[in-house]
């Protein structure tokens, strides 16, 4: 087993998780054709490992990739991360990307409790505002109010998220702001438009960048987190659609979630499962589209990977192998594994 790539000598790396097969941080597999590759992360050249060498590692790659639940796939390409850090390309039929409540309950379960500490925290900062501002203003409890609101209103000023459009400002938005954001759908019916306010100029925006706004925006309105049951009710809302895509085509339309003179759209408006489902279909999209960018060098590169493969493969088989192989498949309804 060689630990370099074959192309530009650079280190392969390692992983922890395919037990037969410790070398690689990319490996890129057929389970089909029982073929493993490689990828170096330098060169992005693929490296097809020892005949010997692959079966249980592509067994172990396919276990692997069935049980991670980050995957995007094209029609003969998948791309899966594995939480140890291994990436795997799975050669052949896509999957279907699945959505668990797992990935986003303790996340939303931190942020809940955390809420709870700082508002008992809050509550307690108070009292002891009002017994000092009593102190200071000979008995009276008015002196830790206005303390307490000078302090509430720096809070509320606070930048809570940085929007940088395509023209290269930045559009800053505090608590008092978030709350009159809006989502219409795009002009053209597909895709999202977006509405940011900020002070008395509104602004739309559309297509991949008001996803990637709404991205920023909406953790900051899920800021309390939510209960276990909340968060299953959220993962229920997206499976009823099937995938997290419907489940954003299906909140952008339609004229619910009113707001101050029934302006339709108001994403604060919405119950707080549907605003934690909005924020995981659109944590989905986003790092969906990282996967995506490198999907299409993954095609070619296999492309390319599978011609030498099938070359370096048949040079250990007899001439007449392959007339062997098509024979057997064909008497057994083409079920049969290959060699």
């Amino acid at each position: 087993m060689f630990k370099t790539c074959m192309f530009c000598n650079r280190p392969l790396g390692t992983n922890e998780v395919i037990e037969h097969f410790p070398v690689g941080r990319r490996l890129a597999f057929d389970a089909e054709r029982g073929r493993l590759w490689m990828v170096c992360r330098k060169c992005e050249r693929w490296n097809l490992s020892p005949l010997e060498e692959r079966w249980e590692a592509v067994e172990m790659c396919e276990r692997l990739f069935r049980d991670t639940k980050l995957r995007v796939s094209t029609e003969n390409v998948g791309l899966a991360k594995h939480p140890e850090g291994l990436e795997l390309v799975r050669i052949g039929q896509p999957m279907r990307p699945e959505f668990a409540a797992w990935r986003y309950g303790d996340q939303f379960g931190r942020r809940r409790k955390r809420a709870i500490m700082y508002g008992v925290g809050g509550v307690a900062v108070f009292l002891g505002l009002n017994i000092v501002g009593a102190a200071a203003t000979g008995g009276g409890g008015m002196g830790g109010y206005w303390i307490w609101q000078i302090i509430d209103s720096w809070r509320n000023s606070v930048t809570q998220a940085k929007l940088r459009p395509a023209d290269g400002r930045v559009i800053k938005l505090n608590k008092l702001e978030l709350p009159f954001t809006r989502r219409r759908p795009a002009e053209d019916g597909q895709g999202l438009r977006l509405s940011i306010r900020k002070g008395k100029k509104e602004e739309w925006f559309e297509g991949a960048e008001a996803e990637r706004f709404a991205s920023q925006i909406v953790p900051r309105m899920n800021s309390k987190g939510g209960k276990k049951q909340t968060v299953q009710t959220a993962v229920s809302e997206i499976e009823h659609y099937g995938h997290p895509d419907d489940f954003l085509a299906q909140v952008v339309t339609g004229d619910r979630f009113l707001g101050k003179g029934r302006v339709p759209g108001y994403i604060d408006k919405m119950p707080a499962p549907t605003k934690l489902a909005l924020e995981m279909a659109l944590h989905e999209e986003e790092e969906r589209r990282a996967l995506e960018g490198e999907l299409w060098r993954l095609e070619r590169a296999w492309q390319e990977a599978e011609e030498i493969a099938a070359i370096s493969d048949g040079l250990l088989l007899p001439t007449d192998a392959d007339d062997f192989i098509e024979k057997h498949r064909e008497d057994t309804g083409g079920g049969a594994k290959p060699l």
